[in-house]
């Protein structure tokens, strides 16, 4: 099978290299290609171990057979069953549940996302739903404890007990980096409950905003700033509790069992402590880590939000395509209508076709 790996924005190569693992590791005779959107992504951290190109054109001469995408838009005149397999979990996000047709199946993480989408495919008619799980959670599964001697020089070295992660969305509206005390109270938090601090900032945060908590956290010992390139999922599994607003990162953290605080957070179904302010965060700290309650409603979420975590979803997305094309053959294109052709061409460009 031709499998395309589609990378729209930055944050699709961490969700796809899973998919490129599991070939190599397995010695599999799938040709994979990796298309790179050079207007969004500036760097590309496995040039020299894969096959990839920055060219729709030479993307559409490849001929794929497959297409993964976690983004919203794939060009409707590539070859292929193009597949959906979303950039997290964010369900109150409502662009999450926005059918844009350019999709022949979408590749769910789990019972509440599928039920979900199997309702929107009877609706509309022209795509298909299969369950596999996220793709992501295959390296989790793999690097679960890559970290851990890391983590335990951290602690060593800063003579503290846990690790706390503060990690907010960047969107203005929705952040909690700008809250009166917010700072405060993440000071209170780690000298009083004997945590180091963690912040890892999303490369869309206001520029003031980072380089003021950059600054801060120089002068304080238990309280650090990455400003390095790492994913945020490396100091998710190397922290013991997370912190943040209105972010995707959160349910990926639940789905390791982690207790997760929000602060004002967009969500309507809330399965983690959520305050309005930062006065509160220690009393939700204390709770978030004994309630239980708290922890069955963390279990809720591993059951319906992805309880593929055995570290065989790539297995299955590439099973579940092969599935589609032996029913279906492989798509010549997409049928759109010409507003979703427009931005088709509008973002990706024209191709010449054979």
């Amino acid at each position: 099978m031709k499998i395309l790996l589609f990378c729209e924005n930055k944050y699709a190569i961490d969700i796809l290299n899973p998919i490129q693992e599991y070939v190599t590791d397995n010695h599999l005779p799938h040709e994979v290609l990796w298309y790179i959107h050079e207007k969004k992504i500036d760097a590309f951290a496995y040039a020299d171990k894969v096959r990839w190109t920055k060219s729709i054109q030479e993307a559409y001469d490849f001929s794929p057979e497959a297409i993964f995408v976690p983004g919203n838009i794939v060009p409707y005149y590539l070859p292929g069953v193009k597949i959906q397999v979303f950039h997290g979990y964010a369900a109150e996000k409502k662009d999450h549940w926005i059918i844009r047709r350019y999709f022949d199946t979408y590749f769910t993480q789990g019972p509440y996302f599928t039920s979900h989408f199997k309702a929107l495919a009877q609706k509309y008619g022209d795509f298909e739903v299969v369950e596999t799980g996220w793709p992501k959670q295959d390296w989790i599964k793999k690097n679960l404890h890559r970290y851990d001697d890391e983590k335990q020089a951290l602690l060593k070295k800063s003579g503290k007990q846990t690790i706390i992660l503060y990690a907010p969305t960047f969107s203005p509206k929705l952040t909690s980096l700008p809250l009166p005390d917010m700072k405060e109270q993440l000071e209170r938090l780690a000298h009083e409950r004997n945590a180091l601090i963690l912040m890892k900032f999303h490369p869309l945060t206001r520029q003031e905003w980072a380089d003021e908590y950059k600054a801060w956290a120089e002068n304080h010992d238990d309280i650090i700033y990455i400003d390095k390139g790492e994913n945020v999922t490396k100091y998710q599994l190397m922290s013991d509790v997370l912190i943040s607003d209105t972010s995707s990162t959160i349910y990926e953290f639940l789905l390791l069992s982690r207790p997760v605080i929000t602060i004002g957070t967009l969500s309507k179904e809330i399965y983690w402590e959520d305050i309005a302010t930062p006065e509160t965060l220690l009393r939700a700290y204390d709770h978030a880590l004994t309630d239980p309650e708290a922890i069955a409603r963390r279990q809720w979420i591993v059951d319906n939000y992805d309880p593929y975590l055995d570290g065989h979803v790539c297995e299955r997305m590439l099973n579940a395509a092969a599935d589609y094309i032996h029913r279906h053959g492989v798509p010549a294109k997409r049928r759109l209508n010409l507003w979703r052709k427009y931005t088709s061409i509008k973002t990706f460009g024209k191709v010449s076709k054979r």
